[in-house]
């Protein structure tokens, strides 16, 4: 007996922050959309990463109804310096007329925020995919359903899950460090402000969390392995010895670690399908850039298919236009992020001495450090 074939017009694969503000950007359109994802609902609560959102980031999700302003700890000074090197800049909220820079939130505390504005008639949960197969007349897609298999006909799917894989479409950039992350408590508070601090090992960021400090520590694998294999006092004392006496920290929490790579799809589209978020691309987390571009990708797939309206979402011309649209914000992300980590994971003495000079710079020529600090809040274009 045939199974029955469900339609929708935009299927999206993925109910993490991006699949999500996806969903909920688009909702009160004139698309029928479902939101698929493998895990059951909720199965984010126990996620312990902390995320850092820009305050463009905080827009987005003001417009959609999920701003969780209680659980978001404002930034309102960034400190960036290098270490065994001369040169420093403090990006300021009070120089762009905003309360923050940017704020830090665990990432259950987003998702659960974005969840709460979810129509859960669109929503399906544990329903891992099976198959997936388009033409130019749709994409069948068949989910896993308990013992039995779904099938879904969709005119667009959007991917925005996982990260990019190994195929022909995806270029690898492998840093050779891991990120070690943890919470640390500092003495006397953080006063709202973040840490990023270049050391020859790789960056090593604060970011203020309620009353703590979560901190990401990239380093060489090898390097990883101590830092989980110490106790806390040994933990600390590392930090300090890379923060030089500017931060004081009395106790750790758990840590855990992760590889640091630039993976990169070439492509953003294939016929009625498109990558959005760490599915289309991964970014080294210095000067957290990666999830909000994420976000930006949904957003802006969302106004290119609102603009739309009426036309077939799978249309190639319309996700040539996004892929298009996103090419500046993209590219500009990915050449930042990668440009801060090669240029300042040395200790060649020219560069150190180039890296102070331009930071100074930076410090020097309000110009220039708008320029760096809106790109930051905003990505490669203000908010409009």
């Amino acid at each position: 007996m045939a199974e029955s074939v469900d339609r929708v017009d935009i299927a999206i694969i993925g109910a993490g922050p991006v699949g999500m503000t996806l969903a909920l950007a688009l909702a009160g359109g004139p698309y029928k959309v479902l939101l698929i994802d493998s895990r059951r609902r909720g199965a984010w609560a126990a996620d312990p990463r902390a995320l850092a959102l820009s305050h463009g980031t905080r827009q987005i999700l003001e417009h959609l109804g999920a701003w969780n302003a209680e659980a978001a700890t404002a930034i309102e000074t960034i400190h960036v310096s290098q270490r065994g090197g001369f040169g420093r800049t403090l990006l300021m909220a009070r120089d762009y007329d905003i309360p923050a820079l940017g704020y830090v939130m665990r990432y259950r505390e987003l998702a659960a925020a974005l969840d709460a504005q979810l129509d859960s008639s669109r929503l399906l949960n544990d329903s891992p995919l099976i198959d997936l197969r388009s033409s130019r007349e749709g994409t069948a897609i068949r989910l896993a359903s308990g013992a039995d298999t779904r099938r879904f006909a969709a005119r667009l799917v959007v991917h925005a899950e996982g990260t990019p894989g190994n195929d022909v479409e995806i270029t690898v950039r492998d840093y050779r460090q891991h990120a070690v992350v943890a919470e640390v408590r500092p003495a006397g508070g953080h006063a709202h402000r973040a840490w990023e601090r270049f050391t020859p090992d790789g960056p090593l960021a604060l970011l203020p969390l309620a009353q703590d400090y979560s901190v990401v520590f990239s380093v060489p694998p090898d390097q990883a392995t101590q830092l989980l294999q110490i106790d806390d006092d040994g933990f600390l004392a590392a930090l300090h010895a890379r923060f030089g006496g500017r931060v004081r920290f009395t106790a750790a929490g758990p840590r855990a670690r992760f590889p640091l790579a630039l993976r990169i799809r070439q492509q953003l589209t294939a016929t009625r399908q498109v990558w959005i978020g760490n599915a289309a691309q991964s970014l080294h987390p210095v000067s957290g850039q990666g999830f909000n571009l994420g976000l930006r990708d949904a957003w802006e797939l969302a106004q290119t298919l609102l603009a739309s309206a009426g036309e077939d979402p799978g249309d190639d011309a319309i996700l040539a236009t996004y892929a298009r649209g996103r090419q500046f914000d993209r590219g500009g992300s990915m050449a930042f992020t990668d440009g801060l980590v090669r240029i300042f994971s040395n200790d060649l003495a020219p560069l150190r001495f180039a890296r102070g000079l331009g930071l100074l710079t930076l410090d020097l020529l309000p110009p220039l450090r708008h320029f760096v600090a809106r790109r930051m809040i905003w990505g490669a274009r203000a908010w409009p």
